[in-house]
């Protein structure tokens, strides 16, 4: 039996007795996406198969120093920091390249009971429930752009994160000289998923020095998530495995653009079929999609620390540097958040791209699937396409206060259109600089 042939518990304790497995590693998600756990013994693992495993709930309140973050109840001690029983998912088993035999299998695992209504894999769970129950399955690709150094953890901290010798000097946007330059960690990182079972559609180097991009193959559900955190866990262990180091912050640098995690997502009803293509249509969106696509732009701006969750992550939401900083759609139109690609109907779908690569893969996917099904629930309706360029639009903040009758009415028309710039200009320079705080919280870690 291979870890991918695993769907149950007999079917963990079966491979376990194959592979003479001493240890294996468990581990769940904490709020960033950083998988948290431990090696158990081959007789723990088959208490926690029978029993559940106690883990701390404290995991979803540490920040990426293991700061303990001001939480409300449940996660703030009052409870003196009691385990909390988690539910191991032997369906999520799967194999690290370079442990020993008996000690290379992995399985994911998540809260239960009280403690699901936070555990972020339960979160997303929860979205894919209320998707069925409303007569679809949800579709996922992700996309993950990181850049790589010429560095090891230790000679990056000791540099302040600074001045760092990235892996290529020059920007070499999929020029294939480079990618053969650096067949030895392509391979590896290939090999290493394909060993996981995380199935990678695309691998390249992207418009920037030391900047790669890999694109994750749609997956239904939860798994597309399972997916993106192990791909991230992963390729930072193998980086430095090779004497290098990988960053997803979603911004490492001032003069570096930001790093995305776009999120590919469609429907199919529950027989399997698509469910976004309408042939009668005259934009060939179905209602469906139309109305999906008008949740996510309607709901983006109030959801989106769940695309953004750190105080880094809008260091990349600026002009210039090719992030999306409103919530626009257009067809086929890169510069827009919601980017509608149409095609075959097993194809169509729509792009967000406003997820920073420093996202939680759970959340976000949660985030963008439940504001499209509320936008389902709702018959909401999307603005007009934007056609062109539409990178520099203005930040939603100073649109809303712009667009205020009331401060209008109060204040004149000429303070408010004179205040929202000069807010403007000042929200620009603050998320244009990366700070030396933000670069020892996230770089190693995001």
């Amino acid at each position: 039996m291979t870890p991918q042939e695993v769907e149950s518990a007999d079917d963990m304790r079966r491979l376990v007795e194959e592979r003479g497995a001493k240890n294996i590693t468990i581990a769940m998600s904490d709020m960033h996406g950083l998988l948290r756990g431990k090696y158990i013994s081959r007789d723990k693992l088959l208490s926690v198969l029978e029993n559940g495993w106690g883990m701390p709930p404290l995991i979803l309140a540490l920040d990426f120093d293991d700061v303990i973050m001001s939480a409300p109840e449940g996660l703030d001690g009052s409870d003196g920091y009691a385990d909390v029983m988690a539910r191991a998912l032997p369906e999520t088993c799967c194999e690290i390249p370079w442990e020993s035999p008996e000690r290379n299998l992995l399985m994911l695992a998540e809260f239960a009971g009280d403690m699901e209504a936070l555990c972020p894999r339960g979160i997303y769970r929860k979205m894919a429930q209320k998707a069925a129950d409303m007569g679809f399955q949800p579709y996922h690709a992700c996309e993950l752009e990181f850049t790589m150094f010429e560095e090891t953890a230790a000679s990056a901290h000791a540099k302040g994160y600074r001045d760092l010798t990235l892996s290529s000097p020059l920007k070499t946007y999929e020029v294939i000289q480079r990618q053969a330059v650096w067949s030895e960690f392509y391979n590896e990182l290939l090999d290493c998923f394909d060993t996981m079972g995380v199935a990678v559609e695309t691998a390249h180097e992207e418009m920037g020095p030391g900047f790669l991009e890999v694109s994750l193959a749609p997956q239904v559900g939860v798994k597309a998530a399972d997916d993106a955190v192990l791909f991230k866990t992963y390729t930072k262990a193998l980086a430095q495995r090779m004497g290098r180091l990988v960053t997803f912050m979603a911004r490492w640098s001032n003069d570096a653009d930001g790093q995305s995690g776009h999120v590919h997502i469609s429907l199919k009803n529950l027989a399997g079929e698509p469910v976004f293509r309408d042939e009668n249509s005259e934009d060939t969106m179905s209602d469906t999609m139309r109305h999906f696509l008008g949740g996510m732009q309607a709901l983006m701006p109030e959801l989106l620390i769940m695309l953004g969750p750190n105080l880094n992550s809008f260091k990349r939401f600026v002009p210039g540097i090719f992030s999306p900083i409103a919530a626009t759609w257009g067809y086929e139109n890169r510069t827009c958040a919601l980017r509608v690609i149409r095609g075959a109907a097993k194809s169509q779908r729509i792009e967000c791209r406003t997820p920073g690569a420093d996202a939680n893969p759970y959340l976000a996917l949660a985030c963008l699937l439940g504001a499209g099904l509320y936008g389902i629930k709702h018959e909401l309706e999307p603005s007009a396409p934007m056609h062109g360029n539409v990178y520099n639009q203005e930040v939603p903040e100073g649109q809303r206060f712009r667009a205020s009758l009331p401060a209008r009415e109060l204040f004149g028309a000429r303070f408010v259109e004179t205040f929202a710039a000069t807010r403007d200009f000042q929200e620009r320079e603050f998320r244009a600089k990366v700070t030396d705080q933000e670069l020892r919280r996230f770089f190693e870690l995001a």
